[in-house]
């Protein structure tokens, strides 16, 4: 494959075309240096054989922002851990040098003053205004700053210096705003004017480095802060011309929602960038890589047999899979652990103050403490419950070298992720449950399908150790009408059993609820969503959010939130505003989606035994996919 073979960039040889592209982890320390989480993370994705690694966000200047910083020397040596650690596997290390579009001195000490309403309206004001007010002065200062974070990085072994074209770089490039009216606004010669003077100085302070560019595209409907997609062919072609090695090209984004350049599943296309960077490949002579819904590796080979692209940036993919590119070198494609483009536990932690994480790989953001270790006496192991929590469970065990039989009462495994796949937009969480029976079937275990865990069939197995993985089941309230014929379940919607037509009332706005009703509003039916919180979807990705409500406003999905549910009949469903005052509501059916309930298992007679029991996933505590996996992966580790 095109993708494992190696390609030489500014005369340094990078060992296959597999590149993690930047992204904010939060996973450094507070002053900006490499932490052990962080050395961790990256480590692990060298062992894994990506060969080129980038650190996003890495900032020249002392700056309150949860991202890397490399403005004192006394930062280097964390750095120069890093760097040879990910050598050791043969990967390059790249750092992605940016300066945010504010002013950090002034932030810094409102910040340090613990003033933040000050802060938050500094900012505001900031990233509308700062580039156009910053002066000439201050921006040559800048560039000064970001060179001697180079020197810096140089210093400490890293191979790449990637200059972050959006940001201020990118706000700069911006005619949605850039408004100046000095040699730094304009026409396309002057708003390009900072950084390709960026480009030129980076390359007489570290003449030796490999400059990367990230070349952030503005498209007709998406993004801010870059370069305008018609002018980015040119824009290319004077970044090579002024000594850029290598173009990373993808969406700009300054819009206020991660989705423009981390879309979740539905919302773009896999491979999404790769006609624009082919665009641009086909006007310069150097490399060019891009990133954006790239999956597996037929995707990437694809994109490089076809010339779109010289080397593919796999983000997502590699949080979900860290041993992606040695997989694939190895002729196990198959064996991926696919990203399913939640942005759950990666984006939307990010964007909470969190870390990244990954929903489909407990170890991600762990590297450090979770790991699979054999084990040193070898158990027989009982999982009860084919879902998510029962499978991980399966596979862990059976990996550490367990003997594993597991029972689902069900013909089929993948318990709810089964109906999770039906609503708009969700079908690639199917990958979860396609990618965990690959699992458990490549580990060896006895599988009965269709099969009630009871006694005595689960004592004939003789285990030693029983995992409790039963799930969760709909919960129903106690409501007047709750048992009309009208009434239904969502979770049985979903799965087909139960039809509903007509004008139909859902009970619930949570992610069950709303998911429902944009399901069936896409059927045709006329649907309100009734919730006693004042908003709904409060669970619901920030980048998936503005999808829903957008297709809530072209069906006409109406919102009755500060609404409590008093009783149903067969015309109408009755409720209360948030003044008490009575609310009516016209309907054919209700569906009730009024969150779930843990299944009771009785584990009596196992603990009479002196048999441990473990239980894991849903049935432990009602929560969702990343506590499913990871309670599994947890308890099964343990063993």
């Amino acid at each position: 494959m095109k993708i494992l073979e190696p390609i030489t960039i500014g005369g340094v040889v990078f060992k296959n075309r597999i590149m993690f592209p930047p992204l904010t982890t939060g996973y450094e320390a507070k002053d900006g240096t490499i932490s052990s989480q962080s050395n961790g993370f990256y480590t692990r994705l060298a062992k894994g054989g990506v060969g080129y690694i980038v650190l996003g966000d890495v900032a020249p200047i002392r700056s309150f922002a949860p991202t890397p910083k490399l403005f004192d020397d006394s930062q280097i040596a964390s750095f120069r851990l890093l760097a040879d650690n990910v050598h050791a596997y043969g990967a390059k290390l790249g750092v992605q040098i940016f300066h945010p579009e504010y002013d950090c001195d002034t932030l810094n000490a409102l910040f340090a003053a613990g003033e933040m309403d000050k802060v938050r309206t500094q900012l505001h004001h900031d990233m509308q205004f700062f580039i156009n007010e910053v002066s000439e002065n201050a921006l040559m200062a800048i560039i000064d700053k970001m060179c001697a974070c180079a020197v810096r990085a140089q210093k400490a072994g890293v191979d790449v210096i990637q200059i972050h074209g959006d940001r201020l770089v990118g706000a700069l490039c911006s005619t949605r705003m850039n408004t100046r009216t000095d040699k730094f606004g304009g026409s396309l010669e002057n708003r390009t004017r900072f950084a390709l003077m960026l480009v030129a100085a980076l390359k007489k302070s570290v003449p030796d480095m490999i400059i990367d560019y990230k070349l952030s595209v503005v498209t007709p409907d998406r993004g801010k802060g870059g370069i305008d997609e018609a002018d980015a062919p040119l824009f290319a072609q004077w970044l090579e011309d002024s000594g850029v090695d290598m173009l990373h090209v993808g969406q700009a984004n300054h819009t206020g929602n991660m989705a423009d350049t981390i879309p979740p599943m539905g919302v773009q296309p896999y491979c999404f960038f790769a006609d624009i960077t082919g665009d641009i490949k086909r006007e310069v002579s150097i490399p060019v890589s891009t990133s954006g819904r790239i999956i597996d590796p037929n995707m990437g080979e694809n994109m490089l047999q076809n010339g779109k692209a010289d080397m593919i940036g796999i983000g997502r993919a590699l949080l979900a899979d860290p041993d992606w590119t040695n997989k694939a070198a190895a002729g196990k494609a198959r064996d991926i652990i696919r990203c399913i483009s939640c942005n759950e536990g990666c984006v939307d932690n990010v964007l909470n103050r969190s870390f990244i994480a990954c929903v489909v790989n407990a170890e991600n953001g762990f590297e450090e403490t979770r790991f699979i270790t054999p084990a040193k006496i070898k158990k027989n192991i009982v999982v009860i419950g084919g879902g998510p929590a029962g499978l991980e469970a399966a596979r862990v065990a059976a990996k550490k070298g367990h003997r594993v039989t597991l029972f689902e009462q069900e013909n089929k495994l993948g318990g709810q992720l089964n109906i999770a796949n039906i609503p708009p937009r969700k079908s690639e969480i199917y990958r979860a449950v396609e990618d965990l029976v690959q699992a458990v079937h490549r580990e060896g275990m006895k599988l009965h399908l269709g099969k009630t865990a009871t006694v005595s069939n689960v004592l004939a197995c003789a285990p030693d150790v029983v995992i409790v993985a039963v799930g969760a089941s709909s919960f129903t309230p106690p409501i007047t009408g709750v048992d009309g014929e009208n009434v239904r379940d969502a979770w049985k919607v979903l799965a087909g059993e139960q039809k509903v037509s007509g004008r139909v009332v859902v009970i619930g706005g949570g992610i069950v609820g709303c998911e429902t009703a944009e399901y069936l509003a896409e059927q045709g039916c006329k649907v309100s969503v009734v919730e006693m919180q004042d908003k709904i979807a409060n669970d619901l990705s920030t980048t998936i959010l503005p999808t829903m409500l957008e297709s809530y406003r072209i069906h006409g999905v109406e919102q009755y939130v500060n609404h409590q549910v008093i009783s149903i009949d067969k015309e109408k469903l009755h409720c209360g505003d948030k003044d008490s005052k009575p609310v009516a509501i016209p309907c054919d059916y209700v569906v009730i989606a009024s969150g779930a309930r843990p299944v009771e298992f009785d584990t009596a007679a196992f603990l009479d035994k002196g048999i441990a029991v473990v239980k894991v996933g849903d049935c432990l505590e009602v929560a969702d996919i990343s506590h499913a996996i990871k309670t599994a992966y947890d308890a099964a580790n343990a063993l």
